[in-house]
C-alpha cells in the first residue's frame, strides 16, 4: 500500500492504495467519485476518460500513485452546475442515450476546444475518435461540441 496525494477537482486528497491501483478504482472505490465508468479495463474505450493537467487520459490504465503532483479533473469537477460550455451543449443536442460515455466525451471535448477553439470536422473526429459510444450519437456529438465552440467564442470564455 502507498499514501499518497492527489489533487482531485482542485481539492488535495489523501488515498491509501496499492501501488498498482489504477486511478479509476481510486476514483471510483475509494473517493466515490463513480462519474468516470470502467468499460474496456485496457484504455481503448475511452469511457474512463479524466483529464491529467488538461489532457484526456484513460484512467483504468494509469496508476494513480503515478499521478502526485498533477492537476485531475473528473466529470464531476468539470462544472458541478452543469453549466460548462460543453455541458450545456450536450443537453441542448439531446446527445446522451444511454449516458454510459457521456464523462469520458464531455472531458475529451472540453479539452478540444481548449486548445482548438475552432475544431473542424476533422479535429472533432480525430479529438473524439477514442471515446466510443455504443449508442452512435457521433452526429450530435460533433454538432454539441460546435455549439460549445461557438458559445465559448459569443462568452469569450474559456473552455
Amino acid at each position: 500500500m502507498s499514501e499518497i496525494t492527489l489533487k482531485i477537482n482542485g481539492q488535495d486528497r489523501a488515498i491509501d492504495v496499492p501501488t498498482d491501483m489504477p486511478l479509476l478504482w481510486a476514483l471510483r472505490d475509494i473517493l466515490n467519485l463513480t462519474g468516470s465508468k470502467y468499460g474496456c479495463g485496457i484504455g481503448t474505450c475511452g469511457t474512463c476518460t479524466v483529464l491529467v493537467d488538461g489532457s484526456p487520459m484513460r484512467s483504468c490504465v494509469i496508476p494513480a500513485v503515478g499521478l502526485e503532483g498533477r492537476e485531475i479533473t473528473t466529470i464531476e469537477g468539470l462544472d458541478p452546475t452543469g453549466n460548462h460550455p460543453v455541458q450545456r451543449a450536450w443537453n441542448d443536442e439531446d446527445v446522451p442515450q444511454c449516458g454510459y460515455c457521456q464523462g469520458g466525451q464531455i472531458l475529451a471535448a472540453s479539452a478540444l476546444l481548449e486548445n482548438n477553439p475552432n475544431p473542424s470536422d476533422e479535429d472533432i473526429n480525430v479529438a473524439m475518435s477514442g471515446v466510443l459510444c455504443r449508442c452512435g450519437t457521433y452526429y450530435r456529438i460533433r454538432k454539441a461540441i460546435k455549439r460549445a465552440a461557438q458559445d465559448i467564442s459569443k462568452d469569450g470564455g474559456d473552455a
